[in-house]
């Protein structure tokens, strides 16, 4: 993934600008595109694992909700999404992130729940994809331009993960938008993004503080544009005061 190169300094002034609750009433706004400093509107939707969630029922937490991809072309699903997916994983296991941040992880999906139940099936061979593009069986007898795309790989997805068919790790909920109300008001989903005309959401993440303001809100250019994960980190730990 590409490395972000915005000082703490910027990120500080820019990407935080810590706004007054104000009226905080997000259950009675529309859903619509959201501005860094504004309410976050409120919403509900089912959950895959079971359940529903209501956004502003989490008031007291900080909240980052993902939007993947999902598919990057009819048929096909983005690779990169469970990548990420894996790597929010490895580090909740490792440092038990939303306890220590007080942070409510969600994943949100324009599908319904058939659909979502195909992409964790999935899951495990996309990961796979990445890890054989990453050492082909014929490497040694690739030209350049083949060891150049190896190398690309490697850079893209610079760590390994792997899992099973029937045991994906799911810890944090995702959230079925199967008729598109939250991805679609919020400005997110579309049928024509990055030279793909899927059924798609422009990938996007947006971190929320525990009075419902949203604080950070980053969408992709293209398909690889996602912010690092050790990025995301610092983006909460300034929000609770923690950062440098």
């Amino acid at each position: 993934m590409r490395r972000m190169t915005m000082s703490l300094t910027l990120l500080m002034g820019l990407a935080l600008p810590l706004a007054s609750a104000g009226d905080l009433n997000a259950q009675a706004q529309p859903l619509r595109p959201p501005t860094v400093g504004s309410p976050m509107p409120d919403f509900s939707l089912p959950v895959f694992q079971g359940g529903e969630i209501t956004l502003s029922e989490l008031r007291g937490q900080n909240v980052m909700i993902v939007f993947p991809r999902g598919l990057s072309r009819p048929g096909s699903w983005c690779h990169i999404c469970p990548y990420q997916h894996s790597e929010m994983v490895e580090y909740e296991a490792q440092t038990n992130w939303q306890s220590r941040a007080n942070l409510k992880i969600l994943f949100a999906l324009p599908y319904g729940q058939e659909m979502i139940g195909e992409w964790v099936d999935a899951y495990p061979q996309l990961l796979q994809d990445i890890a054989d593009g990453k050492n082909p069986p014929d490497a040694e007898n690739l030209d350049a331009a083949g060891q150049a795309r190896v190398e690309r790989q490697k850079q893209i997805y610079p760590k390994d993960f792997t899992a099973t068919k029937g045991q994906v790790p799911i810890p944090f909920p995702i959230m079925v938008d199967g008729d598109r109300t939250v991805s679609e008001g919020l400005g997110f989903f579309t049928t024509d993004w990055s030279g793909s005309n899927a059924e798609q959401n422009v990938p996007t993440i947006l971190i929320i503080d525990a009075n419902g303001v949203l604080q950070f809100k980053y969408m992709s250019q293209n398909t690889i544009d996602r912010p690092p994960m050790e990025y995301l980190v610092q983006v909460v730990d300034l929000m609770n005061g923690m950062g440098e």
